[in-house]
């Protein structure tokens, strides 16, 4: 078999995989990061953020005995903080809030962290609701990450190495060029994915991938093709050194395990993958916060910052560094095993098909 075609196929079926995976994390992982909460007054109750500003409730203990006995109250537009509070609603303490979009209706449910958002989307939305834009993800991370791979695979064994032969640098210099590359010509289609996991901004246009586009259409028409490519920046903010410190990472550990331990294969490869990707994401997180601000505010027409570093800056003003970090845990877990899935896929997929033309 050709060598590129074995690559392809190698990549391929490990961007599948992983995209299959992991995609409840992802969009936990963007509920988390669009709709934190705003930071509660004496004269406000929590909401998310989101256009029609639901009150964040966790079930009928937050209201007084005189509200409608249900098992589980819904938060709907309809109902203000002012008339929440004359009945006796509790003011909740600073926490994390995610809105959840369920038959027609929004609410606005308070959460703990990762594991009680992903439990609260499964229970209002259906486990469906996971994997939400999964099809979406598949058009688009499948093509973009082969494309990635088999780009990194070149720049690192190929063109790189003629121009700084015998380089320790080559796998962070191969790593950081692929990324730009395939970042930079799919970022539309990834404004789309993002847009797709976030909750809809009118609850009468219910994110779909028809209304999606059809909002896209409508951007730009409004603000002309580069509007596309916003949320481009903060993306490479984060996939550039990600891309650069997780493959330099890579390559150490792998060859560490090789040659001071004597052990190949998937099982180490997928470790060298793990660690590498955790170690990237804790550093370039902040970018991912902005990345997916960004991208998800962007067809509600509202307006922010143009400047990543300013915008990051305005986060952390508004709601304190800790913000910076928001849906921190399910981008690790999604990461760690993400990465170790692709690495170890793509390595095992391409020994197999090389052994088997020898």
């Amino acid at each position: 078999m050709d060598p590129l075609l074995a690559k392809t196929i190698a990549a391929t079926s490990g961007a599948t995989l992983t995209a299959l995976t992991m995609t409840p994390f992802d969009v936990v992982k963007t509920r988390l990061q669009t709709q934190l909460p705003h930071k509660p007054s004496s004269s406000t109750v929590q909401t998310c953020r989101h256009a029609l500003n639901p009150p964040c409730v966790r079930s009928m203990s937050s209201y007084a005995p005189s509200m409608p006995s249900t098992s589980n109250l819904r938060a709907t537009s309809g109902a203000p903080a002012s008339f929440l509070l004359r009945n006796g609603a509790k003011q909740l303490p600073e926490d994390l809030c995610v809105c959840l979009y369920e038959g027609g209706s929004l609410r606005s449910q308070k959460v703990t962290g990762f594991w009680d958002a992903a439990i609260q989307v499964a229970r209002f939305e259906g486990i469906r609701g996971l994997w939400k834009g999964v099809g979406t993800t598949l058009l688009i991370a499948v093509p973009s990450q082969s494309a990635y791979m088999i780009t990194y695979d070149h720049l690192l064994n190929k063109v790189v190495p003629s121009v700084l032969p015998t380089s320790a640098l080559t796998p962070l210099i191969s790593g950081i060029a692929a990324r730009t590359i395939i970042s930079s010509v799919a970022s539309p289609l990834e404004l789309l994915r993002t847009t797709l996991q976030s909750t809809p901004a009118n609850l009468a246009s219910p994110h779909t991938l028809s209304s999606v586009l059809a909002s896209t259409r409508s951007l730009v028409r409004s603000q002309g093709i580069t509007a596309l490519w916003r949320g481009l920046m903060p993306t490479l903010y984060r996939d550039v050194p990600f891309s650069g410190l997780y493959w330099a990472s890579y390559e150490t550990w792998k060859s560490t395990f090789r040659t001071k331990y004597n052990r190949t294969g998937a099982p180490y490869e997928f470790m060298s993958g793990a660690i590498s990707g955790t170690t990237a994401a804790l550093l370039t997180h902040p970018f991912d916060v902005a990345k997916t601000r960004r991208q998800a505010l962007v067809l509600s027409q509202e307006g922010v910052p143009t400047q990543t570093m300013r915008f990051l800056a305005k986060i952390a003003r508004a709601e304190g560094v800790g913000a910076l970090y928001a849906g921190i845990v399910p981008r690790l877990a999604k990461i760690a095993p993400a990465c170790g899935i692709m690495i170890a896929s793509y390595e095992g997929v391409g020994r197999y098909f090389m052994r088997r033309d020898d």
